[in-house]
């Protein structure tokens, strides 16, 4: 295997953190409403923790996203 076939395998592995950043936020809304939906007293309480996990997911895909260009283009 050369150097450039390695290269692009690894940036496609680290394009995978993009999608399971997505499904990530999916799921944080999703339990985030069937919870709302339960308990519509608790929402607001709850809404910064909805907050912080979606800001802190969306981090992570982004950064997986840097690594694979990164790894695309700068390697």
């Amino acid at each position: 295997m050369d150097a450039e076939a390695a290269k692009l395998l690894g940036a496609g592995i680290a394009a995978i953190g993009i999608g399971l950043a997505a499904i990530a936020v999916g799921t944080l809304f999703a339990y985030f409403l069937q919870g709302a939906l339960r308990n519509p007293a608790a929402a607001d309480s709850q809404r910064p923790n909805l907050i912080f996990g979606f800001a802190v997911t969306e981090a992570l895909g982004i950064f997986a996203f840097l690594v694979a260009l990164l790894l695309i283009f700068a390697v």
